[in-house]
């Protein structure tokens, strides 16, 4: 059955989706399945972020279909820098992670759905007509844990403890930096791009954040600054 939606384009035009995955297999398995159910158009696939921005410089289309989980610039950064280019495109999430934190990232980022690999098969054409519709799209188990997560943030960031706020006073203001980009999901190959330093000083400035926080890995200190409000909402414009 071929599906025709409004796209902002034209009256009726078909739908143009764009697939970024670092897996070969899966996008051609998101290809094909696309075109069995639906009547979409295909315009593109990139196998990593970098790859994404640079084609889609020259490719119009409705939805992106993003992977989370790449190398160098990983999904959350890669929506961040669509949206500030092209704040209309719809993007949807395909990731194997149900990880709530990604989950709210990726949300707060720009993407306007996010579903599981393992639910493609059924619920891929649903989610991008419900996001082509102006809707969020999140299957039930996913929104409980995005909104818990969101609950988390918030009330943390609300009510910081000053004693493991005050630790921010030990950090310098390159570390601070830093520290903000870790939080949106910045690899250490793009903080030093971003900050125009070396990837070796990038992870001189990360162990000495982790030793004044007292955190043993990246994660740690990411939800360490998160929830003690050692930095804002406010993403950092990303370089190109």
């Amino acid at each position: 059955m071929i599906r025709r939606m409004n796209t902002g384009f034209g009256n009726s035009s078909e739908l143009r989706i764009f697939i970024v995955d670092d897996n070969a297999n899966h996008s051609t398995g998101i290809k094909q399945l696309l075109e069995i159910q639906s009547g979409y158009s295909v315009v593109g696939i990139a196998t990593n972020g970098d790859e994404a921005l640079k084609r889609l410089e020259h490719t119009e289309c409705d939805v992106v279909l993003m992977d989370m989980n790449m190398p160098e610039l990983d999904g959350v950064a890669t929506i961040q820098q669509l949206i500030s280019k092209n704040p209309r495109v719809k993007i949807l999430t395909l990731t194997g992670y149900d990880d709530p934190d990604l989950i709210f990232r990726a949300m707060r980022s720009g993407a306007k759905g996010y579903i599981l690999k393992t639910m493609i098969t059924s619920q891929l054409i649903n989610a991008i007509e419900e996001v082509m519709a102006g809707k969020v799209y999140l299957p039930p188990a996913l929104a409980t844990k995005f909104f818990d997560e969101f609950t988390i943030k918030v009330g943390a960031t609300n009510k910081p403890d000053a004693a493991k706020q005050a630790l921010l006073n030990y950090l310098t203001q390159r570390e601070k930096e830093v520290l903000k980009l870790l939080t949106e999901g910045i690899t250490y190959r793009g903080v030093a791009d971003h900050l125009v330093i070396s990837e070796t000083t990038v992870k001189t400035h990360v162990n000495n954040i982790f030793q004044k926080l007292q955190v043993n890995d990246r994660t740690q200190a990411v939800l360490y600054a998160i929830k003690h409000g050692l930095v804002d909402a406010t993403p950092i414009p990303l370089a190109v």
